[in-house]
């Protein structure tokens, strides 16, 4: 018995130790057949460290169980900014005898932890998640090497993950965090039941710009019936949840081709009135299951047809709350005997066709009650009957709301009805009676000591007939008081044609006492203003111009003013503003501010500001406009970069408003801009049609003076274009390279010369994200003037020497020059022009492509005599050859880039035999064939240079205007990064890095 159960004791020890050795013997060998399933299965960069990957046989025996850290997929173009998936824990239980002996492995269980994913779908409905390669189907046989790697799983378990769904095809944004989620199913077959569990929190779902769920926690308990072959999902008994709002969902949803088929139906699944109570902002907190609540609700709903481009299915929701409460814990008073009875319904699929139907709305804070009731029959004729009752008190408030730190007083009435249909053509809107008040307000916070009090409002809204000519809008008195200072004022429009108008508002505000007392959240805002203004007229006057029939006048007063917020840190203050109104403009009569760190002084007018303030959209704003500023530094308004490797600042493309017709005559003692000093300057601006255009603007800089005209159109924000025309006047070639990212571009031997320079210069072409030229685009043309100018240590002129011999010395002063250039295509074309290179005639013609690629022909007329003994050991024996004004024409041919010249005589020839077919042809009469084949040399390569540069300018253009479009897509980006942000306020984990781990392979 003793020897048995050695033995058996033995035996058991050696299947330990063979199952604990099984992942070290077979690591290699699963890990490579891992790596070939991703490569050939997916079509994404799969990131992974094998040293953090772990295998046991006992953490889920009898299966092979594998571990990750840090595992994630980011996508290929054009989603390579994107992470898909990052997990920061990753376990997955495989089936080991599948491994080793069966041709298909299998999994059992997947279980992650701490990860995000993120699924974007672009416009045109490219999504980062279709990373699945195309399988070509075998007629014949299977190839052996094809995957075969089979996705059985019995057990998936998710805890801790965040989801962001960006579906810009549909405008459609969800953002789900802290996910935890449970599920089970066979996926090998093609009809599974899927049981999933689990909770979230929803932080964001919006639909076409609206948000309709934030903040919430949602819980799911559902089967689900999934079948492959007819995509079709159906749920039974599936429980949702919504904070404390669940409901239960039936019936089926399905995909068989591109439409979307569905047949749901939704039930409420319990009758408490604290259940829909929760899905109320500010109510649902720490302090919820402290409420004391009673009613009853229901809930039902149906969602019913087929969803696609052109069709929406039919749906029907109903919400009924009957006699519900709440109550605040240590709070006084109940908000009691609320009544909702809310239908939504739309048989027909058509959006427009929905009606709405609040028939009954009611309840009462404390004993105060409000009712009301709003029916929409449909969203093409709009017509609709509502209307709200109520008065308030609002002291009373305080005692069922927990308002920590504020106290409230008044009392607010609310008397309104409206029915009828809304037709702006017809010139129609419903039948109006309203009347809103709220008397002896009263505002005070724990912020600052004094309350902002006497607050009076009183309105009332009448339409008796429907015609918009009928409706009238009175506002007899509003007002309220802060400390010592008053604000009133009252309003009267009539006639929504004519628009008819009486308003006026006196009195003053000290804006930091009201922002202590209404704080606004990084936000810094000081100053006071007072305003005495009357106006009274109508629309109709403005337009024909009958200011005589308008009573305009009073002034508005501004003193030391200060903004300062996140995205405007550097701040803005005004000193102090004064201004007049009349009935044709607006007088600006004194400006004096800084912005940032620049001070500004202004005077001048707007006008027609009434016209466009109630006309239509077709109307501009005009305005004139003086600016004066001692010192202006541009740099401090341009954005800023967060990596401090990266420039510090940079501009960006803006639109301009195209209703805005500006006229702003501007004068600056120095304007700071990027690394240029501009002293006075001066011209006028003009805005008009969201085109910008610069007048005669002229500054001095560099040493010498700058002038020049031009526009700025950014009217198409993924195209922006301008027009320059330059007049410069002396300035320094060396400051102009360094300053100028054209000269840099186009004239790099500009670093090597010292002297000044002049030019008259026009071009034009597309402008960068960044504000800056595209150098592929610009077309211009124009004289530049060169004075005497010396040139150092240029590698073109030390490859001239090298392989000339004309002279020891690397260094050339040159003599005044006027140079005629042209750029077309990207590509500077210099006209041929003469200089003295050392004491030689020598004339140069080429061109320069904005891709720093150089094609220059030099020729230089150099004395025979000038090479001794080469040229006469050529002409010994010639009888009567007198060379004492025989000149040697060189041609040298200069390619490459100015930092690496290629220099070369023409026709790759020797000095020596260069020389000697020169002089040859020179003596024989053949000295113009001689040119005229070096002439056509240099055009053949030059108008090959010009071809490959202007296909590259294509290129360069169509990649500019496609990084456009992305920067100006990334306004939505902005948005998920912003919910990204929110995701770090719901969890304490570590996010997922930006750059992915290398691949071990």
């Amino acid at each position: 018995m003793r020897k048995i159960l050695f033995v058996g004791f033995a035996l058991f020890a050696f299947v330990l130790l063979a199952l604990a050795a099984v992942p070290f013997f077979f690591k290699d060998k699963i890990f490579d057949s891992l790596d070939k399933e991703l490569a050939n299965a997916v079509n994404a960069q799969v990131y992974y460290d094998r040293d953090e990957i772990g295998l046991s046989v006992f953490r889920s025996f009898p299966q092979l169980s594998a571990t990750m850290g840090d595992f994630g997929v980011r996508g290929n173009p054009p989603f390579q900014g994107d992470t898909l998936i990052h997990v920061g824990y990753l376990q997955v239980d495989i089936d080991i005898w599948s491994v080793l002996f069966d041709d298909n492995p299998s999994l059992k269980g997947v279980h992650l932890e701490d990860g995000q994913i993120y699924v974007k779908v672009m416009e045109d409905g490219q999504a980062n998640y279709d990373i699945a390669k195309a399988v070509e189907e075998e007629v014949d046989q299977p190839d052996p090497d094809s995957s075969s790697f089979q996705l059985g799983v019995d057990f998936i378990e998710v805890n801790n993950l965040d989801l962001i769904y960006d579906d810009r095809s549909l405008d459609y944004l969800m953002v789900l965090s802290d996910m935890n989620l449970q599920g089970s199913g066979d996926l090998t077959l093609d009809v599974y039941d899927l049981m999933v569990r689990g909770d979230a929190q929803v932080v964001n779902v919006t639909y076409e710009g609206v948000e309709y769920l934030s903040n919430k926690l949602l819980t799911l308990d559902s089967k689900v019936n999934v079948d492959l072959e007819k995509m079709r999902f159906a749920a039974n008994d599936a429980f949702l949840k919504l904070n404390e709002f669940g409901f239960e969902i039936e019936g089926y949803l399905a995909m068989p081709e591109e439409d979307i088929e569905m047949d749901l139906a939704f039930s409420g699944e319990n009758n408490d009135f604290k259940s829909v109570l929760s899905l109320v902002p500010g109510i649902y907190s720490d302090s919820f299951d402290n409420l004391t609540t009673s009613g009853q609700m229901d809930f039902s709903g149906s969602v019913n047809g087929l969803y696609n481009e052109t069709s929406f299915p039919g749906f029907q929701f109903a919400l009924l709350v009957d006699d519900g409460m709440f109550q605040f814990p240590d709070l006084p008073r109940p908000v009691q005997h609320v009544n909702l009875d809310l239908k939504v319904s739309n048989s027909s699929g058509n959006l427009d066709l929905t009606t709405i139907d609040l028939s009954q709305f009611s309840l009462e804070f404390g004993n105060q009650p409000v009712l009301g009731r709003f029916y929409l029959k449909d969203l093409v004729s709009y017509e609709m009957d509502a209307g709200l009752k109520g008065n308030i008190n609002l002291l009373e408030l305080t005692s069922i709301f927990p308002l920590e730190g504020l106290e409230l007083k008044g009392k607010l009435s609310l008397d309104m009805s409206a029915k009828g249909r809304y037709d702006s053509a017809a010139q129609i809107i419903p039948t109006i009676n309203a009347q809103v008040g709220l008397d002896d307000g009263y505002i005070k916070t724990s912020e600052y000591p004094a309350p902002i009090e006497q607050i009076n409002f009183r309105a009332e809204a009448s339409n008796s007939t429907g015609r918009m000519r009928d409706l009238s809008l009175d506002v007899p008195s509003f007002g309220f008081k802060l400390e010592e200072e008053t604000v009133t004022g009252s309003l009267q429009v009539s006639d929504l044609e004519d628009l008819n108008y009486n308003f006026s508002l006196h009195g003053a505000v000290d804006l930091a006492k009201m922002a202590s007392v209404l704080p606004m959240e990084n936000t810094l805002l000081e100053g006071r203003i007072q305003a005495d203004i009357d106006a009274k007229g109508s629309y109709d006057a403005i337009k024909t111009n009958r200011f005589a029939q308008l009573e305009t006048s009073g002034e508005m007063q501004v003193n030391d003013f200060y903004f300062a917020d996140k995205d405007y840190p550097q701040g803005v203050r005004i000193h102090e503003a004064r201004s007049n109104f009349s009935p044709q403009s607006i007088n600006l009569t004194k400006f004096d501010a800084r912005l940032g760190e620049s001070p500004v002084q202004a005077s001048g007018s707007l006008s027609d500001y009434m016209a466009y303030l109630l006309g239509d959209e077709a109307e501009s704003l005009k305005g004139n406009l003086d600016i004066y500023s001692s010192n202006f530094n541009v740099n401090e308004w341009m954005t800023s970069s967060e990596s401090p490797e990266e420039d510090t600042t940079s501009l960006e493309v803006v639109a301009l408003p195209e209703d805005i017709d500006f006229t702003m005559r501007v004068k600056a003692d120095r304007i700071i801009y990027d690394n240029l000093s501009l002293a006075d300057a001066s011209g006028v601006v003009r805005l008009k049609d969201g085109v910008l255009n610069l007048e005669g603007f002229k500054t001095n800089t560099l040493g010498g003076s700058l002038g020049f005209d031009g526009s700025y159109n950014a009217t198409d924000i993924t195209h922006p274009t301008f027009d320059m025309q330059l007049d410069i006047s002396g300035l320094g070639i060396q400051e102009a390279f360094q300053s100028f990212v054209t000269v840099k571009a186009f004239a790099p031997v500009a670093q090597h010369v010292v002297g000044n320079f002049s030019t008259s210069f026009s071009f034009s072409g597309l402008l960068g994200q960044d504000m800056m030229p595209v150098l592929s685009s610009l077309d211009g043309k124009g004289l530049i003037e060169v004075t005497e100018t010396a040139v150092r240590d240029s590698p073109l002129i030390q490859g001239i020497v090298n392989l000339t011999k004309l002279n020891d010395a690397s260094s050339l002063r040159l003599k005044p020059l006027n140079i005629g250039a042209e750029i077309v295509d990207g590509m500077l074309n210099v006209a041929p022009f003469e200089l003295q290179l050392w004491d030689y005639p020598t004339t140069i013609q080429g061109s320069t492509g904005f891709d720093g690629r150089i094609n220059y022909l030099v020729s230089v007329d150099v004395p025979a005599s000038k090479f001794g003994s080469q040229v006469n050991s050529l002409v010994a024996g010639i009888a009567g050859t007198d060379l004492s004004s025989t000149t040697i024409p060189l041609a040298i041919n200069v390619g490459g880039t100015y930092g690496s010249p290629n220099i070369s005589l023409a026709n790759s020839e020797s000095l020596d035999s260069y020389i000697s077919n020169a002089l040859k042809s020179r003596l024989s009469g053949e000295k113009e064939n001689a040119k005229e084949k070096i002439a056509a040399d240099f055009k053949a390569r030059e108008d090959s240079l010009k071809q490959e540069v202007k296909q590259k300018a294509e290129v360069a253009r169509d990649s500019v205007e496609k990084e456009a479009t992305k920067l100006v897509d990334e306004t939505k980006e902005k948005a998920v990064d912003e919910v990204k942000n929110l995701l770090r306020g719901f969890t304490n984990r570590k996010k997922p890095t930006e750059e992915p781990k290398p691949d071990p392979e």
